[in-house]
């Protein structure tokens, strides 16, 4: 008998089949990973599981009972529980209030009694969060360790976790790990959902492979290899990027001194952050989210004005500078949410043009054939999939990456800074952003990467600095880094 078993999970969305006739089994006690590509189906196939979706044709067993799931309040009460990407906590609610919301249906509740049971269920699971912090209060990596809670602590029998580990350092993904392994062997079945080859080879029993809508294969862990998962997925073997030693780098090009930000409730976000970046070399800034790199983004990029400190690009000041005038200096700018950093509604020519429209006017007017042009040119060198004409809004995730990459880039810039560039990209789109960012430094750009994701920070970096509470922990030669090593400086312990 399967914990769950899905028969013949057929969805369409328009023209588009998001699932078709998908098996999928998850046996009691075993983690099982879904792999995939961005539009692969995986997500729709869990939220059908989940009650978020309906599927056009299904047949659902959990514990060999058929079941009907229409809703989440449904999937809870068959034991099904999900930790998704977007968080869905009250940020004003406490987490002891968060994790209990909607679950108890006493009229009152004592606030004592909840924060003990929270607590008792944190220590529980290994999981530690403090039941009586806000949710407001808590960093990003916090909040997601609430959300996994939440969903135990609702007796989940199945848990769906959604790239669970995206906001962890090496220690904490450790300690994850030990605990849905100590879970499994007391009766959990977990669905493990996750872009990390080396994490799913690491944990998972099963692995599912989806494309297009269809599953490519079923597989265990021990009767295969991350070569083959690759192949799979994205249809070929070649996958990652391996580090080439130690390279010769040129001058210094691009200097933050002693940079500081005060945020609006008084708190010192950035504390004398100081770093230099060389021609022809990528820095990596490595940190758990919520430890200051967003804030750095945003006064590198001129969308936030620091309190105190410089930042200067060959020579030039650039601290106080408007996004425009860091553009023109010679700066390169991937912002942290592609979604921010662009416009759905306009088009893909539209969007590539926004940085440049002074190139693309003539007499106060959009010269609308010179942007169509620019588009084919661009959309051809950075094999985006889309025409110039299709709303931003409708392309994958990994093509509207490509088209903010490609409008950072278009202008051989002296500095990249490329924050969370890969963050959401399935294999094959991650491993394109990659190798531009290698070309990039390869003919002596400056590259600044900002990422949560350590693997990232470690196969692509010549030298890594770790933000820890606003502040540089320290900076090392990439030969020297280990995930222990960086993992401990994340955390604060050295």
């Amino acid at each position: 008998m399967y914990a769950v078993e899905m028969q013949g999970i057929t969805k369409q969305f328009g023209n588009v089949l998001a699932n078709n006739n998908v098996h999928f089994c998850l046996e009691k006690q075993e983690i099982h990973a879904l792999l995939g590509e961005n539009g692969a189906g995986k997500t729709t196939l869990m939220r059908i599981l989940y009650g978020l979706y309906r599927a056009d044709a299904s047949e659902i067993f959990i514990d060999g009972q058929k079941v009907e799931v229409n809703s989440p309040k449904q999937a809870i009460q068959a034991g099904v529980g999900m930790v998704t990407q977007h968080f869905t906590l009250v940020p004003t609610l406490t987490v002891a209030e968060n994790i209990v919301l909607g679950y108890h249906n006493k009229a009152t509740v004592s606030k004592n009694e909840i924060e003990a049971s929270v607590k008792e269920a944190s220590e529980k699971y290994g999981i530690h969060v403090d039941p009586a912090s806000l949710v407001r209060q808590l960093s990003v990596g916090e909040r997601q360790r609430v959300e996994i809670l939440k969903a135990l602590y609702r007796n989940a029998r199945i848990l769906i976790m959604d790239e669970p580990t995206a906001v962890l350092v090496p220690q904490e993904v450790d300690v994850l790990f030990e605990s849905l392994l100590r879970l499994v062997k007391s009766g959990l079945s977990v669905i493990f959902i996750s872009h990390k080859l080396n994490e799913v080879m690491a944990v998972c029993d099963r692995i599912t492979v989806l494309r297009d809508g269809r599953v490519t294969g079923t597989v265990r862990k021990e009767d295969t290899t991350q070569q083959q998962l690759a192949n799979m997925m994205v249809g070929r073997e070649t996958f990652g990027i391996n580090r080439q030693g130690t390279r010769d780098t040129g001058q210094v090009i691009y200097s933050v001194k002693d940079l500081s930000v005060i945020n609006p409730q008084g708190l010192k976000v950035l504390k004398e952050v100081t770093f230099d970046v060389h021609a022809g070399e990528i820095l990596g800034v490595a940190g758990v989210s919520g430890n200051g790199q967003s804030e750095l983004t945003e006064v590198l990029t001129g969308l936030l004005k620091p309190t105190s400190g410089s930042v200067t690009l060959d020579g030039k000041d650039l601290t106080h500078a408007e996004p425009a005038e860091i553009s023109n200096a010679g700066v390169g700018r991937t912002p942290e949410d592609r979604h921010e950093g662009s416009i759905g509604d306009l088009t893909v020519a539209e969007n590539l043009a926004l940085e440049e429209l002074d190139k693309f006017t003539h007499n106060g007017m959009l010269d609308n054939a010179r942007i169509l042009e620019n588009a084919k040119k661009y959309i051809a060198e950075f094999q985006i999939k889309a025409s110039p004409n299709d709303r931003l809004r409708t392309l994958s995730g990994g093509n509207m990456q490509k088209v903010i990459l490609a409008r950072a880039l278009c202008r051989r810039p002296r500095v990249v800074i490329a924050s969370q560039p890969t963050r959401g990209l399935d294999v094959g789109a991650t491993e394109y952003v990659r190798k531009k960012l290698l070309s990039e430094r390869d003919r002596g750009a400056g590259v600044l990467l900002l990422s949560e994701d350590l693997d990232e920070i470690l196969s692509l970096s010549d030298r890594i600095a770790v933000i820890y509470e606003g502040c540089i922990r320290g900076i090392i030669p990439a030969a020297e880094a280990t995930a222990e090593k960086l993992g401990l400086m994340m955390a604060g312990a050295c």
